[in-house]
């Protein structure tokens, strides 16, 4: 737990960082400060580990004063990731993890250990990238090392500054899926600077929207994309944040139809027999254990046979050139749905619990998905726990 009260930075020349500041991150939680350049965001963060140290005001990490902790001690209990990274050139990648552990005093092989562990954690094979050199890597890759070697000590609390801003727009994407995994595992309690408001939204169980030295506000994605606190946090998040809203709204299995399902062993004239009376095109495929195979038009089964001898594997449409696959999982947000569609220009996406069929997501259910979620801000709803009655019209 992180709390902050009534933190004030004023320095000598009068400028003022941060202004009064009061907010608590919980245990296990990712907060996320965002704001324009020169707003405070990093100065909030660097007065955790005391590299800045605050003019007034509390500051406690998991109800300590960090004013009474010696700093070197607080900072190798604290993990800290910055965009360039800071490796050590002239250090292996198993030592440049384990840099926290041995400072600490452990053992030069539990660190090691360690070490290895946390790289297997962040997708870097030890046995493969531990005995390389920092400029043997590539960006993406220092990357991972920094966040292994921030988590290497175990700390409780991790502080990230812009970590994944020093890479391309594709690797920042799986840089962030990959973090976002590792926290599920970890659960640290993880402040996360970005001037990014589509990183914030999509890392952060909670957002601090600063203006200049101060919080605008201090909510869930949902609230602050749905219902902006002032002026200058609807211009901040954009006129495009409904559709922000998709990075935020998960799929749900309320939110699914029922198509019509053939099975794999089933004989194809008495599937087209019962989609022809259905007045249905198409119909999903289940193998025996109700799991998805593919799909078949109706006008394919004609042909006699079963229905696997025509079905359509569902790794993507016909036609289509390699790619993602024409499904997404339950509880993926809206956006990988709607980019599953668009990629394969179809009207519906397949949505899987595992390789088990619980159903289809159709623009118009995407819709529908997406109102209740604005409702739900609208009424104070917590994230996770939306409701499904009484939802306007779309």
């Amino acid at each position: 737990m992180i709390r902050f009260e009534q933190v004030t930075k004023r320095y000598p020349d009068g400028t003022t960082a941060v202004d009064g500041l009061s907010f608590e991150v919980a245990e296990g939680e990712l907060v996320t400060l965002v704001g324009p350049s020169g707003c405070g965001k990093t100065t909030t963060m660097m007065m955790v580990n005391r590299l800045i140290e605050p003019t007034s005001g509390r500051i406690l990490v998991n109800g300590e004063d960090i004013a009474t902790v010696d700093p070197v001690l607080l900072r190798r209990r604290i993990g800290y990731v910055i965009q360039q990274v800071g490796l050590f050139p002239h250090r292996t990648i198993l030592d440049n993890t384990a840099t926290v552990p041995t400072l600490v005093g452990w053992k030069k092989a539990k660190a090691r250990a360690r070490a290895a562990e946390l790289l297997d954690l962040v997708g870097l094979d030890p046995t493969t990238y531990g005995s390389r050199y920092p400029d043997q890597l590539s960006g993406g890759q220092r990357q991972r090392v920094g966040v292994a070697r921030a988590l290497a000590a175990d700390p409780p609390v991790l502080l990230m500054d812009e970590p994944f801003g020093a890479v391309d727009p594709v690797v920042r994407e799986q840089l962030q899926d990959e973090f976002l995994r590792m926290q599920q595992a970890v659960r640290k309690t993880v402040l996360l600077v970005t001037h990014d408001i589509e990183e914030a939204v999509r890392l952060g169980d909670r957002i601090a929207v600063y203006g200049q030295g101060r919080i605008e506000q201090f909510d869930t994605p949902g609230a602050v994309l749905g219902r902006p606190a002032t002026p200058y946090v609807a211009e901040f998040v954009g006129a495009d944040r409904g559709l922000k809203r998709l990075s935020v709204t998960t799929i749900e299995v309320d939110d699914l139809e029922q198509p019509p399902i053939a099975r794999l062993d089933e004989p194809a004239a008495q599937a087209a027999s019962r989609l022809h009376a259905e007045g249905a095109r198409w119909a999903v495929v289940l193998d025996t254990q109700g799991d998805l195979h593919g799909w078949v038009g109706v006008d394919e089964l004609g042909a006699g046979g079963h229905v696997g001898d025509l079905a359509h594997r569902m790794l993507h449409f016909p036609g289509d050139t390699p790619g993602p696959p024409a499904w997404v999982p339950v509880g993926a947000p809206l956006k990988q749905a709607f980019g599953v569609m668009l990629q394969h220009d179809a009207g519906w996406v397949a949505v899987l619990d595992g390789a088990r069929f619980l159903g289809v997501l159709t623009p118009a259910k995407l819709h529908e998905a997406l109102r209740r979620s604005v409702d739900a801000d609208a009424r104070g709803v917590p994230r996770g726990q939306v409701e499904f009655d009484s939802v306007a019209d779309a």
